[in-house]
């Protein structure tokens, strides 16, 4: 595989790891917002987190973009039982994100009905699919 393949998976792990940012960081938000009463505190904190949501889409899109184009575009994984595994991984994380913005649209309309600890458990979520992947990545167990 020439050079183009090189930048194709750089810029992968560059978006992949942006996007895992917000994913860890947006459900922190959420734990102060669950622990905070409605004023300008919460105002801010929830501005934060819709543009922090909006940000994280596009890196969303790149990140699997560039993964469909290593897979499909130069065959890494092809029929390989680690990256069905890895996709597997990729759509509970794809469920994760998407649960954040009904989360989020619920602290909007002021419907939240779990606490700052509920939000910390799930802020742990995206820690072990990150965990599962890297390891399906680079051991390649199956």
């Amino acid at each position: 595989m020439g050079s183009g393949y090189l930048w194709v998976k750089a810029l992968h792990i560059v978006f992949v790891t942006s996007w895992f940012a917000g994913l860890f960081y947006l459900p922190r938000i959420f734990v102060n917002l669950a622990m905070t009463d409605p004023g300008e505190a919460r105002d801010r904190l929830l501005l934060m987190a819709g543009k922090l949501y909006r940000f994280m889409n596009p890196l969303m899109v790149l990140a699997l973009g560039l993964g469909l184009w290593l897979w499909l575009g130069y065959g890494v994984g092809a029929g390989q039982g680690w990256m069905h595994a890895k996709l597997a991984l990729v759509v509970l994380l794809l469920g994760y994100h998407h649960a954040c913005a009904r989360l989020l649209r619920k602290f909007r309309e002021d419907r939240n009905a779990r606490s700052h600890v509920w939000y910390r458990w799930f802020n742990e979520v995206p820690v072990l699919i990150l965990l599962a992947v890297v390891v399906l990545v680079v051991v390649r167990p199956f």
